[in-house]
């Protein structure tokens, strides 16, 4: 009944909850976030239970320092197995890309392009002239080119990516959200279909789904979304 297409995170602070709320799902998700708040509350015990229910691992780290150290920490991020997608910042640059595409292994690494509460504002403010399309762009180039599996980035900037790089990168897509959602932090988002028609591979959902009166009809209606 799930879509593989459909990425659950686990946005909880332990690891109870987070279980909790993968049985409520039960077989409407089969592939699972575990992001810096649960990693950093349960560490490798979270992959673990996960893998153990027979459920795929998205790692969501997004490493980010000088080459060594990120290819030492994706080394020890992925020992033991588990662990399907590892992301780290494509603002790190060729070689820390690189790097952690060694230390890596078997998992697949995700180059961050530009996080999904920014827009050009945010970047103009930080100093960088490029529009976000562009910038997203060029960044997924950059982890191509260093052997990254896929990036993730905006529903917005899917297409633009599609249209460049090699037909199996993979194109990850946070920032989902149902027509006529509340505003949160999220500023570049779209509908799971959207992102889909635009060429996404998969799409990452948190609080639409962890916060819904029913969390299992969320998921299984954004897996219809996926799947149409």
């Amino acid at each position: 009944m799930h879509s593989e297409r459909l990425i659950v995170a686990l946005d909880h602070p332990n690891l109870g909850a987070a279980l909790a709320q993968v049985d409520l799902l039960g077989d409407a998700a089969r592939r699972y976030k575990v992001g810096l708040e649960l990693y950093l509350s349960e560490g490798r015990r979270a992959i673990e239970e996960l893998v153990a229910r027979d459920r795929r691992v998205f790692l969501d780290l997004k490493l980010h320092d000088i080459p060594e150290t990120v290819e030492r920490a994706a080394r020890a991020a992925t020992a033991g197995g588990g662990v399907d997608l590892l992301t780290v910042h494509a603002c790190g640059g060729f070689r820390m890309l690189a790097a952690a595409v060694a230390g890596a292994g078997e998992a697949r690494v995700l180059a961050v392009t530009v996080l999904t509460s920014l827009d050009e504002s945010d970047l103009a403010a930080d100093g960088n002239p490029l529009p976000v399309e562009d910038l997203v762009v060029r960044r997924a180039l950059l982890a191509e080119s260093a052997g990254c599996a896929g990036v993730v980035a905006s529903p917005r900037e899917v297409a633009a990516i599609r249209k460049k790089v090699r037909p199996d990168f993979l194109i990850v897509t946070p920032g989902v959200r149902p027509q006529n959602a509340r505003g949160d932090d999220q500023k570049r988002t779209a509908t799971a279909r959207e992102a889909r028609q635009a060429g996404a591979d998969a799409v990452v959902v948190g609080r639409p789904i962890r916060d819904a009166d029913d969390p299992r009809a969320a998921a299984l209606a954004i897996s219809a979304e996926l799947e149409s």
